[in-house]
């Protein structure tokens, strides 16, 4: 074991995805072009709720929501990849490390809160419909929105305080492509059973509250459609809460394989892997799940398509 040498002020060094000189760039072009699907796909989601007038919706509203937090969190985790190969820097100073942490957990939590709004939607949506646009009215739909934003922010405040005021480093080296509490902890030489405890309680906090206000209206939402009589409906009424719940499981299992695992040395190159697709593909995939099953979407997409030919 090496000796504590890493003193607050002095600067990280962030491995990467990999080590092996031969991949770099390969791993830097996929991951560009990753990143331009992710702002070009999330982006369209946005503007199209923002431009198009029938897709001023409460469900649109949250979607336009749900695009900006992907777009944050891949911005922050995943730039330090593009400006390590482009700069040829892979150092990273305490101070941006300890912003991006901050950064990446708030907006996760903040992902899953825009989510379970987006449960309360569909439920309002699909099991009181007469009562839809009495209940989301648009303050209401901003006080969730706004409440969601913050929500992550102050969540893991004292975590990443906690985190901030760790006095030694067993060594300079982050096991990770970006600062994260996890890889963090493995090098820290300080008592770390606190933050332990606190991060323990911030989970089950998650899972006792967030958890449920995302799945618990999809089992008031299927009791709802089982019983509609006409197939026809039947359909339609989950085909409006499908690709919601499409994003939701993906998220879901992805986190659960990411951090409900042992922290060896495998199991950290293993969960590297999984940031990487949390932080990458389920962004890449959200405007895609979003845009393919639904036809809204689609017709606003060519409605400004061809508003935007005809000016020209």
């Amino acid at each position: 074991m090496n000796p504590p040498n890493q003193t607050i002020g002095s600067n990280f060094i962030i491995t990467g995805i990999s080590s092996v000189p031969e991949l770099q760039l390969p791993i830097f072009l996929l991951v560009l072009l990753i990143y331009i699907i992710i702002l070009g796909g999330n982006m369209t989601i946005f503007m199209l709720s923002c431009l198009d007038h029938q897709l001023h919706t409460p469900m649109y509203f949250f979607l336009a929501n749900l695009s900006m937090v992907d777009i944050s969190c891949s911005t922050v985790s995943l730039h330090k990849i593009l400006l390590n190969f482009i700069l040829g820097d892979r150092s990273i100073s305490y101070l941006a490390c300890m912003i991006q942490m901050y950064f990446f957990s708030a907006l996760t939590f903040d992902e899953f809160a825009i989510l379970a709004v987006m449960s309360y939607d569909r439920y309002v949506a699909i099991c009181n419909p007469l009562l839809y646009h009495i209940v989301m009215k648009q303050k209401v739909c901003i006080w969730l929105a706004v409440v969601s934003w913050i929500s992550g922010f102050i969540i893991v405040l004292l975590p990443n305080i906690l985190v901030s005021n760790f006095s030694c480093y067993k060594s300079q080296e982050i096991n990770h492509f970006f600062c994260d509490i996890v890889p963090l902890l493995e090098i820290t030489c300080d008592d770390i059973a606190i933050l332990q405890v606190l991060t323990f309680t911030v989970v089950l906090f998650h899972l006792f509250f967030s958890f449920p206000l995302t799945f618990m209206p999809y089992i008031f939402i299927l009791d709802t459609i089982l019983r509609i009589p006409s197939n026809i409906a039947r359909r339609k009424a989950f085909h409006t809460c499908s690709s919601h719940l499409t994003v939701v499981i993906l998220l879901y299992v992805v986190l659960l394989f990411q951090y409900l695992k042992p922290g060896q040395e495998n199991d950290l190159e293993s969960s590297k892997l999984f940031s990487l697709f949390n932080t990458a593909a389920v962004p890449m995939l959200n405007p895609l799940i979003y845009s393919l099953k639904n036809r809204d979407v689609k017709l606003a997409l060519r409605r400004e398509l061809k508003r935007f030919k005809s000016s020209y």
